[in-house]
């Protein structure tokens, strides 16, 4: 299969070049910068893209690259840091200028490129340096500069050796999807061949031989990850599989149904209902602190999903929806890469003594958006494919204070009027622009429930009641997040619903705050 790796710097866009490249329909991975040169050719790449990197080279903990990488007769991309580290490890030199460029800059091309083919002589790029390539190893060209960076582009086309000082891979580079495609199809010789409908055979066949006739469990939360799990391993293996669905009773109206009846009626899989709501009631009643609602909630559920699993006879095999962000973010389990830890992983699994199971997860190289092409593919609904990210806690961090009955059903009924309401909203904008995540599209919505009452007037009456939060925020990559600047007519109708809607609210408020400051959750 054809194959890009992407060495990873450190860069802030390390999973957005191997998105790019997995846009143009040719497979990639990111591996760590300073594996060695015979462990990068036994993954018999086709190509490999250097990321950026936020040190300089001359730094004493410096990221590094194996010299032999260059030897390997496979083409190499280089990008920023990865430009820079080209031409120091090949004998050029790199220079800390006095001005940094940070943005948008503005390339002239200075001598044919290869990589530049078919873009204009001037053009705008992204640029984030202050250290660049002041002197280039023999053997390689300077195709482009600007006026601050003489080197904003290099290459050697005899050793099939090319770099940017810019960022090709960011939307904010005017050609670089252009750049990209010179290099994969142009310079590499590739085929854009990788789709999802051609994987999944090949995914249903590496499940099969790794599980023989051993049986799966699965914890099926009803999210897109796990969602996408039990469709994938339905297909594979069939009643070899037991999906395991805990309901807590923090979920959002109606959603329990929802998965209940795609597992049952759609896929031919054991599925089994775990009613825990009054379970997790109890343990719940009284409880304010988030993090303690969290503990309770992730402890509880391993409880009652062990105890099926050790009811269910002859299971081998534990399924998870990891995907390749939570990889990369928990430091790098299996790139190794050098990018900072961002999160603990969400899949740690805290087995009881004397019991264990072989991991099996079949998403662990794919990003957000390719689960959900795959899950398409595979026949989930789009309710299922296209479901928000949720938290596993629930509705329970979406209430303020402790947890009741009373509190649950206000905070579902309002949450499904905001949902309804937006995506009607969603959906208008997906018919004028053709894209699900377009410039003013909601990315994730919800209603809140502070601990507070307020006074309100309803039917010439004075009321005492509960107000609600609506949260609606815009992002692309849940790092960073701005709040939606929804139409005035969309609040109003929201607003209007909630109050007369769902008995015990008077009040609707609408959060204005970006990420940061503030967080996406309120808990």
């Amino acid at each position: 299969m054809q194959k890009v790796i992407v060495l990873d710097f450190g860069a802030q866009y390390g999973q957005l070049i191997a998105r790019r490249v997995r846009d143009l329909r040719v497979y990639s991975e990111i591996m760590p910068c300073d594996a060695p040169a015979d462990e990068i050719a036994a993954a018999e790449p086709s190509a490999i893209i250097l990321s950026g990197g936020p040190a300089s080279v001359y730094a004493d903990d410096a990221p590094q690259v194996d010299s032999a990488v260059f030897d390997l007769g496979v083409p190499v991309l280089g990008f920023c840091y990865g430009q820079q580290i080209m031409a120091k490890t090949l004998g050029g030199v790199v220079g800390h200028t006095e001005v940094g460029e940070y943005g948008p800059a503005t390339i002239t091309r200075v001598s044919p490129s290869h990589l530049l083919d078919g873009t204009p002589d001037e053009q705008t790029v992204w640029m984030s340096h202050r250290d660049s390539v002041a002197k280039v190893p023999d053997g390689f060209t300077i195709t482009s500069s600007t006026g601050v960076c003489p080197v904003a582009s290099m290459e050697c086309a005899e050793r099939n050796l090319y770099a940017t000082q810019f960022h090709p891979e960011v939307r904010h580079t005017t050609y670089g999807t252009q750049m990209l495609s010179n290099f994969l199809f142009g310079i590499c010789g590739l085929e854009p061949s990788w789709s999802m409908d051609n994987l999944i055979d090949s995914l249903v066949d590496e499940v099969r031989a790794k599980v023989g006739s051993d049986r799966v469990i699965l914890g099926l939360s009803g999210g897109v990850d796990s969602s996408v799990v039990g469709a994938l391993l339905s297909r594979a293996i069939g009643k070899q599989l037991t999906c395991v669905f805990v309901n807590h009773g923090l979920l959002r109206k109606n959603e329990p149904e929802e998965v209940e009846e795609v597992f049952t009626k759609q896929f031919d899989v054991d599925f089994v209902h775990v009613h825990a709501e009054e379970r997790y009631a109890k343990l719940l009643a009284g409880v304010t602190d988030p993090e303690q609602k969290r503990k309770i909630i992730g402890t509880q559920f391993w409880e009652e999903f062990f105890a099926v699993a050790q009811q269910t006879g002859g299971v081998k095999f534990l399924a998870q929806g990891t995907i390749y962000p939570d990889i990369i973010e928990s430091g790098a389990r299996k790139t190794g890469g050098k990018a900072s830890t961002i999160k603990s992983h969400h899949n740690l699994i805290p087995f009881p003594e004397g019991v264990s199971f072989d991991l099996i997860e079949p998403l662990d190289h794919f990003f957000k958006d390719e689960v959900r092409a795959l899950g398409t593919a595979l026949g989930l609904p789009d309710h299922i494919v296209w479901r928000q990210p949720f938290p596993g806690p629930g509705l329970a961090i979406r209430i303020i204070g402790d947890v009741t009955p009373e509190k649950l059903e206000i905070l579902k009924n309002a949450d499904a009027v905001v949902r309804e309401e937006l995506d009607a909203y969603n959906a208008r904008l997906f018919e004028e622009t053709g894209e699900r995540n377009s410039e003013h599209s909601c990315w994730q919505y919800f209603a809140v429930l502070p601990d507070i009452k307020s006074v309100g007037v309803m039917g010439d009456e004075r009321t005492y009641q509960r107000p609600v939060i609506v949260r609606a925020v815009e992002s692309t990559d849940a790092m960073t997040a701005d709040w939606a600047k929804l139409p005035y007519d969309v609040l109003g109708k929201i607003s209007s619903r909630i109050v007369a809607e769902v008995p015990g609210v008077n009040r609707v408020v609408y959060d204005c705050t970006p990420k940061p400051p503030g967080t996406v959750e309120w808990e």
